[in-house]
């Protein structure tokens, strides 16, 4: 009577143990073809990304050392293209905005892989647009050269 009970018992668990895999294995043919739709919905044609011009976030780039010449170039455009403009001086001290200016200057000129003529291009195109910081540029410039590791 006992092996009787057992062999029923191991029939019980065989037969719950095929439903089991059978439910298993039902659901993942609806997930293949959810993955696909959703691969097709992800190869559509994305819109123009927008460029994040945020003075700040393009400093970041600039202080980030393992920036690439590519990126350090489009990110010195963005900023005379966006930010080149700086606020009148004060009388004979600089606006305080310019301490902004004066540190991507100074960090341009110290980073590894900016190349003189980047800085001589940023240098240009912003003393082009703000005539009366010429002066306090240039400092900059030989402050941020005259730090620099040889």
């Amino acid at each position: 009577m006992e092996i009787d009970l057992v062999l029923k018992s191991i029939m019980g668990l065989v037969a719950v143990l095929a439903l089991l895999m059978f439910l298993l294995f039902l659901p993942s043919a609806k997930k293949k073809t959810q993955k696909k739709k959703v691969v097709k919905k992800d190869t559509k044609p994305t819109v123009k990304k927008s460029i994040n011009t945020d003075i700040e976030y393009l400093r970041d780039i600039i202080r980030n050392k393992k920036t690439k010449v590519v990126e350090l170039q489009e990110t010195l455009d963005l900023i005379i293209k966006y930010h080149g403009t700086i606020h009148k001086k004060l009388g004979l001290r600089p606006h305080p905005n310019f301490d902004i200016y004066e540190d991507v200057l100074f960090t341009i000129c110290r980073h590894p892989n900016a190349n003189k003529d980047m800085i001589i291009k940023f240098d240009k195109e912003l003393v082009e647009l703000n005539q009366n910081y010429k002066k306090d540029i240039n400092e900059a410039i030989t402050k941020g050269l005259n730090s620099r590791r040889v």
